[in-house]
């Protein structure tokens, strides 16, 4: 029987377990039918669309990648060290490296191409599995929810959720993502956030 603390690190565990067993479903051709569809309902529709509501949307994914990821992450580590000290920016720094290591290896290892059904409207250098913005904002903002004081909670959970929701949207848009990218990026990075979250509990139980 897992201990109530150790919940969240087995939890973890559950979902890259989860993000591989996708990633081998995604590899044997078992989505494919499914990423289509949703592909072909957002991106066919966006490269016909304005070019302002495609802007848009490469905004929303270059706030997710690249070098403005990392700036937004120093930036919220220095938040969360005032909110709770600097275990919890080690958290939130720790939890993004190793996730974004994590995501990288596995696209290594899964080596999916990209979606080629529209020219790709943002730009892109790896494979496809899983999504890096994806799993990059659910570690984020997920575990900035987490850290958050009660009285911000609300509204880091609502950040949470439209950061994670609309950087997916975004990246299948934009022609350059599979839905099935997005699902494991936003699981693996749901993992690295609860393990983030479960190394500064327990430091805050043992102490």
């Amino acid at each position: 029987m897992i201990a109530a603390g150790n919940r969240p690190a087995a939890i973890a565990a559950i979902l890259i377990a989860a993000t591989i067993l996708l990633g081998l479903a995604v590899g044997a051709g078992w989505t494919d039918a499914v990423d289509r569809q949703i592909s072909h309902s957002l991106a066919l529709r966006v490269g016909q669309s304005d070019p302002a509501f495609i802007a848009s949307m490469q905004w929303a994914s270059w706030i997710g990648g690249g070098t403005p990821r990392w700036i937004i992450v120093i930036l919220l580590c220095g938040l969360v060290w005032h909110w709770c000290g600097p275990r919890c920016a080690v958290a939130l720094g720790g939890a993004s490296l190793l996730s974004n290591l994590a995501s990288s290896l596995l696209k290594f290892g899964f080596g999916r191409a990209r979606p080629d059904l529209i020219d790709h409207l943002d730009h892109q250098t790896s494979f496809s599995y899983p999504s890096g913005h994806a799993t990059s904002a659910a570690v984020v903002y997920l575990l900035l929810a987490w850290l958050a004081p009660p009285r911000w909670r609300p509204v880091a959970w609502t950040l949470a959720a439209a950061m994670i929701i609309l950087n997916g949207i975004s990246r299948i848009m934009l022609g350059v993502h599979w839905a099935s990218d997005i699902a494991g990026g936003t699981m693996l990075g749901t993992a690295f956030a609860l393990l983030g979250a479960w190394w500064v509990a327990k430091h805050r139980n043992s102490a």
